[in-house]
C-alpha cells in the first residue's frame, strides 16, 4: 500500500490529517485519544494571554451542510494552556504524533507574549490565528484581513519563537486576495500556512424571526466550504513555496487527495470529526490509500500539487 508519511516544517507525520484547532477542546488525554484513532498530528485549541469565557448560548448549530459556529474563542489562557499542552506532549511522543499549538491575541505585542510562552511547552510546531472574526487589530479590521497586519505579527511571532518551534499562519476566505496575505506573511518569516479558516456566515430561526446563534453571525464550516478551501489551496501553491495545511469540508479520503493535489503538505480536519468521532482520522486514511493505489501514487509527495502539472 502506498506511504502516508509527510514531512511538515521539518516536522516527520505518520499521515498527513490534522485535528483541526477548536474541534475537541484542550484536554491532554483526548488529544491522545485522538492520535491513537490515526491522526497524523492534533491541534490544540488556540489560547490568548488571559482566560477568555467566549460568546454565551447557543454557539453551535449543524445545517444541512456543515457546521456554523460563534463559540468566541473560548479558553483558560495562556497559563492553564501551556500545563495542558505539556501533558499532551508527553502523550503524544510514544505515538509518534506531533503536536500544534495554536495562539491568537488582539494586538502585535500580545501575540509574541502569548507565543513566547506557548512554545516554552515543547509543541512541535506553533499556529498563529490571526483569521478568527474575533480576533482584530485597534482599527476593528481582523489581522488577517491586512498584508502589514499579518506580516508584522508573523514578524513579531518568529522573533519571540527564535527558532524553537516552526510557524503556522491560519489565514481566512473572507479577504479579497488571500495569495497576497500569503506572500506578506512568508516574506515575513512564517514556515508554513493553515488555510482556511471558517467563512461568516447567519442562519435565521424563521419562526423566532432572529438569528439562532447569541452571536448572531458565526464561523462556517463543513462541506459547503470544501470548494472554496480547495481553491484558496491552490491559489497559495502558486503563490508561495510554503508547506500548507489544506482545511475545510475535508470528509473522506477523496477529498483528502484533492486538497493534496491542490497543493496541500497536510489535511486539516474538523466538522467531519463533530459528526463521526476521532475513528474518521483512520477511515479517511484507509480511503486516501485505496485511492492513492488507483491513481498510481506511492507516496503523498508524488501527489502533491498534481493539479497544477
Amino acid at each position: 500500500m502506498p506511504a502516508l508519511s509527510v514531512n511538515l516544517c521539518g516536522v516527520e507525520l505518520p499521515n498527513p490529517l490534522v485535528l483541526a484547532s477548536g474541534i475537541l477542546g484542550t484536554e491532554a488525554e483526548l488529544m491522545a485519544r485522538v492520535a491513537r484513532a490515526g491522526a497524523g498530528a492534533i491541534t490544540a485549541k488556540s489560547c490568548s494571554l488571559v482566560p477568555r469565557a467566549g460568546h454565551p448560548n447557543p454557539t453551535v448549530l449543524a445545517w444541512e451542510h456543515g457546521l456554523i459556529n460563534a463559540i468566541g474563542l473560548a479558553n483558560p489562557g495562556v497559563e492553564a494552556e501551556a500545563e495542558e499542552l505539556a501533558r499532551a506532549k508527553a502523550l503524544l511522543r510514544p505515538l509518534g504524533v506531533a503536536l500544534i499549538a495554536s495562539v491568537f491575541a488582539d494586538t502585535v505585542e500580545n501575540f509574541a507574549r502569548v507565543a513566547g510562552r506557548v512554545v516554552e511547552a515543547g509543541p512541535d510546531l506553533l499556529e498563529v490565528n490571526i483569521s478568527c472574526p474575533n480576533v482584530h487589530d485597534e482599527f476593528g479590521t481582523p489581522f488577517a484581513a491586512d498584508a502589514t497586519a499579518a506580516a508584522r505579527v508573523t514578524a513579531a511571532v518568529k522573533e519571540s519563537v527564535a527558532g524553537r518551534a516552526p510557524v503556522l499562519v491560519k489565514l481566512s476566505p473572507n479577504v479579497h486576495d488571500i495569495a497576497a496575505i500569503a506572500r506578506a506573511v512568508a516574506a515575513a518569516g512564517a514556515d508554513g500556512i493553515t488555510a482556511i479558516n471558517t467563512l461568516t456566515g447567519m442562519v435565521i430561526d424563521v419562526h423566532a424571526r432572529q438569528p439562532i446563534l447569541a452571536n448572531r453571525t458565526g464561523g462556517v464550516s463543513g462541506p459547503a466550504i470544501r470548494p472554496l478551501a480547495v481553491r484558496c489551496v491552490y491559489d497559495i501553491y502558486r503563490a508561495v513555496d510554503l508547506p500548507t495545511i489544506g482545511t475545510g469540508g475535508v470528509g473522506s479520503g477523496r477529498d483528502a487527495v484533492e486538497m493534496i493535489m491542490a497543493g496541500a503538505t497536510a489535511v486539516g480536519i474538523g466538522s467531519a470529526v463533530y459528526g463521526e468521532g476521532p475513528e474518521v482520522f483512520g477511515r479517511i486514511a484507509g480511503e486516501m490509500a485505496v485511492l492513492m493505489a488507483e491513481l498510481g501514487y506511492q507516496t503523498v509527495d508524488e501527489m502533491r500539487g498534481a493539479a497544477h502539472r
